[in-house]
């Protein structure tokens, strides 16, 4: 496996005064504040419309697309530009959120509306995301890796923290239609950066050209050929489907039967963002010595933090939402980094697509299940049930051998 680094274009500046990457950083945080803007006004507005189990459906409708092209996509990002990539799907996405918008402002939303740019937006994921995967491992050296991740995720977090707690009163007051406006002007920021500013400087190993049916069996053959891949790979697939459906749907379920109101969504939102961006800092001043193990225990405590969204008072959530945020920010930093730095650089775009591929083929199911428990039960018991089944997810890299080597390398 490829582990050395990749051949230099250019020389970068030290990551703390690399002003090129900062900004990128800065304008990847604001695309994340729409994103969540976006995501909010979705849930809320299915919620509204539509019983617990089909709103599910709409915020998870994204997810069948992509987990069908994904793979295409990772084939795609590992033979071309991966800026060029980025460019031509964030103008259909904002083609996406002009549309819906448009639509709106003459007709009431509609299930059938919200579901078409919950796919759309899925399709352009899945051909956008595997080429963003391997952008940090074009810009900052190995070594840098971490610095960048935490900085990245700190920003990312906070730009979901303001556009979350923004989300929740401009979906009361502006709308579905409001809420897919800013969203665009942020993706066009991100078009106009991306295309004239952001350039690489390390030059990534290229997969052979051939067919993409025949791209995609060559990476699961590099998979299977390549065991601490492999082990990572089947470590970080799937780690959403439990803390997807409780903070996609979960909690505007729970304040919609509570009577809280959109921003109580919002503010639960900011939260989960705040304690992100925080644990993310926490890796930049303090790293495990084995750093993917530590980032797979803080998803055994996201677990319990999953399980106090459901229960209790309001208060009580928002320390939930919190937890979750802090232990993904910290996780997320330490697996990102560990995976950047450990895949073969030609074919980073399809294990990143791969490790998405469990989280997508299985993500509707697990949306569905939720609300369904939800409307079944108590939307208390979908949240305990979740949190749990995170926690038991946790035994596989945890109590792997192979893993704990890789871990011990790593760290």
């Amino acid at each position: 496996m490829t582990t050395s680094e990749p051949a230099l274009l250019r020389e970068p500046p030290r990551f703390s005064r690399d002003l090129a990457v900062h900004a990128w950083i800065t304008v990847k945080a604001l695309s994340d504040a729409g994103d969540a803007i976006w995501s909010i006004a979705l849930a809320w507005t299915a919620v509204q419309i539509a019983s617990p189990a089909v709103a599910g459906l709409i915020v998870a409708a994204g997810t069948v697309p992509r987990a069908v092209i994904l793979l295409f996509g990772g084939v795609l990002a590992d033979r071309a530009n991966a800026r060029h990539v980025m460019i031509v799907f964030n103008v259909l996405r904002v083609g996406v959120l002009v549309g819906v918008a448009l639509w709106v402002l003459a007709n009431p939303p509609t299930v059938l509306v919200l579901t078409l740019a919950a796919i759309a937006f899925g399709v352009c994921d899945a051909f956008y995301e595997p080429s963003a995967a391997t952008i940090g491992r074009q810009l900052v050296r190995v070594d840098d890796l971490p610095s960048y991740s935490a900085v990245m995720q700190t920003a990312t977090r906070l730009g979901t923290m303001g556009g979350s707690a923004l989300g929740g009163f401009l979906v009361a007051y502006a709308g579905l239609a409001g809420s897919a406006s800013i969203n665009a002007l942020t993706f066009t920021f991100v078009i106009a950066f991306i295309a004239i500013w952001l350039r690489p400087r390390f030059a990534l190993a290229r997969a052979e050209k051939e067919t993409a049916l025949r791209g995609i069996l060559r990476g699961f053959t590099h998979m299977k050929d390549a065991p601490t891949t492999r082990t990572l790979v089947i470590a970080l697939s799937g780690l959403n489907l439990a803390v997807g459906p409780a903070t996609g749907i979960g909690i505007a379920l729970r304040a919609h039967d509570e009577g809280w109101g959109a921003q109580a969504v919002g503010i639960f939102e900011a939260l989960i963002g705040l304690g992100a961006a925080l644990g993310a800092i926490a890796v930049a001043r303090w790293r495990p010595r084995h750093e993917a193990l530590g980032g797979f225990w803080a998803l055994v405590v996201q677990g319990a933090g999953i399980i106090l969204i459901g229960v209790g008072p309001v208060w009580l959530t928002g320390i939930g939402s919190f937890v979750i945020g802090l232990t993904a920010g910290f996780a997320s930093v330490l697996l990102s980094a560990t995976f950047a730095a450990t895949i073969d650089t030609a074919y980073l775009g399809r294990m990143s697509a791969i490790t998405r591929l469990g989280d997508d083929v299985f993500m509707p199911l697990a949306m569905a299940a939720f609300g369904a428990l939800a409307a079944a039960t108590a939307v208390w018991i979908a949240f305990v049930v979740f949190g749990l089944a995170l926690m038991g997810m946790m035994w596989f890299p945890l109590r792997n051998p192979q893993f704990r080597e890789m871990s011990l390398r790593a760290g």
